[in-house]
């Protein structure tokens, strides 16, 4: 594939909306992001992306795709959203379709965290790859799996959900009725609300934000007990997760990314001595437990390579 080829990268969140221009592993153009709660029903939204796209298409007319990311349920082969998470009327709505007729171009659309799984694979930690898991950890788990050179979809659309794996079968009740999952125990949420739980047990008074993970991260680099505990104990769970994952895909490597994983060694260390507690000798030997070489630019970049390479 020409690699001086350029394509427009949509990256779509509960927060905001990005638009990128992207050429290999670089962003040249930025358009100015939407905000997604000014929007009261996906046609306003739609309406603004289109507008947004069209600005762009002006500016690099020589664009020959469009890839998207969503936050929920995609059907990337339908080009079709089942239901976003956190943007409210996302139901059954044909972006693929919408995006094609919005910029006269190809378009491709997937769930965000599999467009940053695409972007580590093929130009990331995971490049050369054929098999391989990767994760984004903040606000949730999200994941992406790929299997013997191709990206693992499953029936409709929404395998590699290990966010919703269980790691107790008595444990919490999740979104979706399930019992336990990853993502009701190491979200950026439940890592604040664990943390003030811990610390009034110990007479320390915190506030939400005081418990935010870069906020346990620099307590615990700087000795706190609590904080070190509670990222020995965010890596053991997260493991957990990991080894049932190695032991039903077999994975080269597993490779780790969002805000939660800007920790650094302070996840990975414990992390890949938990794995290796838990797993057959030979298979940790093999394994890789790496960080993810794109930060927040994963999903669009992934999105952009995406619907570049479909055209290929």
């Amino acid at each position: 594939m020409q690699t001086d080829r350029i394509s427009i990268g949509v990256d779509m969140g509960g927060t905001s909306i990005k638009f990128a221009v992207v050429q290999g592993t670089s962003i040249v153009h930025r358009a100015e992001p939407l905000q997604t709660g000014e929007f009261s029903s996906p046609e306003e939204i739609i309406e603004a992306i289109g507008q947004r796209l069209r600005g762009v298409l002006e500016a690099y007319p020589a664009a020959c795709a469009v890839g998207m990311g969503l936050p929920g349920f995609v059907d990337h082969e339908a080009g079709m959203v089942d239901s976003l998470t956190n943007v409210p009327g996302w139901y059954n709505v044909p972006i693929r379709r919408i995006l094609q007729e919005l910029t006269g171009l190809p378009a491709s659309v997937d769930n965000d965290a599999n467009c940053m799984a695409y972007a580590e694979w093929k130009l990331g930690a995971g490049q050369g790859m054929t098999d391989l898991v990767c994760l984004t950890l903040g606000t949730g788990v999200g994941s992406g799996i790929i299997v013997g050179g191709r990206m693992l979809r499953g029936h409709l659309g929404a395998a590699g959900e290990l966010g919703q794996m269980s790691i107790d079968a008595a444990g919490r009740i999740g979104y979706y009725g399930n019992r336990g999952a990853l993502e009701d125990y190491i979200g950026n949420r439940e890592i604040a609300a664990e943390a003030q739980t811990r610390y009034a047990a110990a007479g320390v008074v915190k506030t939400q934000e005081e418990c935010n993970p870069y906020a346990l991260e620099l307590a615990a680099k700087a000795g706190c007990p609590v904080a070190q505990k509670l990222w020995d104990d965010i890596a053991r769970l997260l493991a957990t997760s990991l080894m049932n994952c190695h032991y039903i895909l077999n994975p080269q490597a597993f490779v780790i990314g969002g805000g939660v994983a800007k920790a650094g060694e302070l996840l990975f260390k414990p992390l890949r001595s938990y794995l290796k507690c838990q797993l057959y000798g030979p298979h940790y030997d093999k394994l890789q437990v790496l960080p993810a070489h794109f930060g927040g630019e994963a999903g669009i970049i992934g999105a952009a390579r995406q619907a570049l390479d479909e055209i290929s």
